[in-house]
């Protein structure tokens, strides 16, 4: 039986560099993306995968990390978007620019991984995985830009899915409350801030990556070979629990 193969773009995130170990130790083959390169080679040594450098927001880019994939096994299963970034303003602080990024990074990266994974599986099927987040789904004060750019990754998720289920395409998404990781350094490196962030999830501390990377494994792998359009909220509750004050 030949083995999975996977494109992680943005490999050398948190999540992604999370997600590519997880996988390796399945046995799968990865492709690893990076705008630059150099920060995943060791990386991708380490789990015998290729790297590949790609400005995700071109689509000509990712389109190419596909072909990669696809050239070097001949097949393809699936494909994570793994770009984001966190920009915590309110909307009357928010330039232009800054939104212009905001999109771009996030909901323009995940609009060229679908497109270029559902080209690729067509034929054959296969599971593309989305980031979004939990500030997506519940109001967040300063989340503004990034709430209504990781509501487009939702919206492009659901779409998506039901444009290709009839080709077993399954498109899915994660939606994660804080996960201290390198993008959240500002919030977890200030005790103040992180203990506040801490007291929001009603499981009593936020996340980590490998808590992202098992269910966008999960969602990738055939396991979930009945899940299509669904969102999985990794967020120790954030979103949907209010959670209550220790006795």
């Amino acid at each position: 039986m030949s083995r999975p193969t996977y494109v992680i773009v943005a490999a050398g995130s948190a999540l992604g560099t999370a997600l590519a170990r997880r996988l390796a130790a399945t046995g799968a083959q990865i492709v690893l993306t990076a705008r630059d390169v150099s920060t995943i080679e060791a990386l991708a040594t380490e789990v015998g995968g290729r790297a590949v450098q790609v400005d995700a927001t071109r689509f000509d880019d990712v389109d190419r990390a596909v072909a990669e994939a696809t050239s070097w096994s001949g097949r393809l299963d699936g494909i994570v978007n793994c770009a984001g970034s966190i920009v915590l303003k309110p909307a009357h602080l928010t330039s232009e620019a800054d939104l212009t990024a905001v999109l771009d990074t996030n909901l323009r990266t995940a609009f060229a991984v679908v497109r270029a994974g559902a080209a690729a599986m067509r034929q054959t099927g296969g599971a593309i995985v989305l980031v979004s987040s939990a500030a997506a789904e519940i109001g967040l004060p300063n989340h503004e830009a990034i709430a209504a750019a990781k509501a487009g990754v939702l919206g492009l998720m659901r779409s998506a899915a039901a444009t290709y289920a009839t080709s077993g395409i399954r498109v899915n998404a994660v939606a994660p409350g804080l996960v201290a990781s390198p993008l959240s350094r500002a919030i977890t490196s200030n005790e103040m801030a992180l203990k506040a962030s801490i007291a929001m999830h009603p499981l009593g501390r936020i996340g980590t990556p490998d808590d992202i990377a098992g269910a966008v494994a999960w969602l990738l792998g055939p396991e979930s070979t009945w899940v299509t359009g669904q969102v999985l909220g990794v967020d120790g509750g954030l979103a949907h629990v209010k959670g209550r004050q220790k006795q």
